[in-house]
């Protein structure tokens, strides 16, 4: 029987879909949270042959936004903004990058990916490793086998975590195709979460868990006394601001992104 790797309890087989365009591989739901994970990831150094996939065009983009999202919740969870962050996983450092350049001090650590945009950044810069104020999480999650023992090594460095994972949709998830996020072409989403399996997680660990319902999350120590992810600004004052920022834009004779075209370009090239 397959166990769910978030509360060891019982799971049920949710569908098979084909990894790698390849290996048919099981995927099971957790029966108490709803977490999804694949069998035993027996593929993963295959689909880490380029730790960044051939998909991922909206890498850059997506660091940008980011940054500016992570930034503000910092300061707005009452985080010292002049204290040291590190982001595990941190792919080519992009991200360690951009934050660096908003004056935050960041670090960055990944076994897997050289480091090409802030090197002499890294947490090996330090002879003994400091205490964080903060990781960062970014696009990690969903590529974890084992979740538990990623994030409790994730809490040797600091006692707070911000990450990114796509929630699992409302809609009933039945086929491999019901949700896009699975991306079995590039065999790295090993596991599928939504709130109650992040919740359920956090106590494991002893975590306050707070999120924005979508993708970007805090596990957290400390108890805060309103979601760091909700904007302080009056909904009109928001709106009114991305009014006119649209309208810049279009004034600019901004061009629709590609992004997303060719991430469907590509998929198909590598489905064969």
């Amino acid at each position: 029987m397959i166990r769910s790797k978030i509360t060891g309890g019982t799971t049920t087989l949710l569908f098979k879909a084909r990894v790698l365009n390849k290996y048919e591989v099981s995927y099971f739901r957790c029966d108490e949270t709803g977490f999804i994970q694949t069998e035993e990831p027996y593929w993963l150094d295959e689909a880490y042959s380029s730790a960044i996939t051939k998909l991922d065009v909206g890498l850059v983009s997506r660091n940008v936004q980011l940054s500016g999202q992570l930034s503000r919740m910092i300061a707005s969870a009452g985080f010292k903004q002049n204290g040291r962050f590190l982001d595990y996983a941190g792919g080519y450092g992009l991200f360690t990058r951009l934050m660096r350049d908003t004056g935050y001090d960041f670090y960055h650590t990944d076994k897997y990916t050289k480091n090409l945009f802030a090197e002499f950044f890294d947490l090996d810069t330090f002879a003994k490793t400091p205490v964080f104020e903060m990781v960062t999480a970014l696009e990690v999650f969903e590529h974890l086998p084992d979740p538990i023992a990623e994030v409790s090594q994730m809490l040797t460095y600091a006692d707070s975590i911000a990450f990114s994972t796509k929630l699992q949709p409302k809609n009933d998830i039945r086929t491999v195709d019901d949700w896009w996020y699975f991306i079995p072409e590039t065999g790295q989403h090993v596991s599928l979460f939504n709130e109650e399996s992040l919740r359920v997680l956090g106590k494991k660990l002893g975590l306050n868990f707070y999120s924005d319902g979508s993708s970007l999350h805090l596990f957290t120590k400390r108890v805060l006394s309103a979601s760091p992810f909700k904007s302080r600004e009056p909904f009109i004052v928001r709106k009114a601001r991305k009014l006119i920022e649209q309208f810049d834009r279009t004034k600019a004779g901004a061009r629709p992104s590609l992004i997303q075209s060719d991430w469907e370009r590509i998929r198909e090239i590598i489905s064969g």
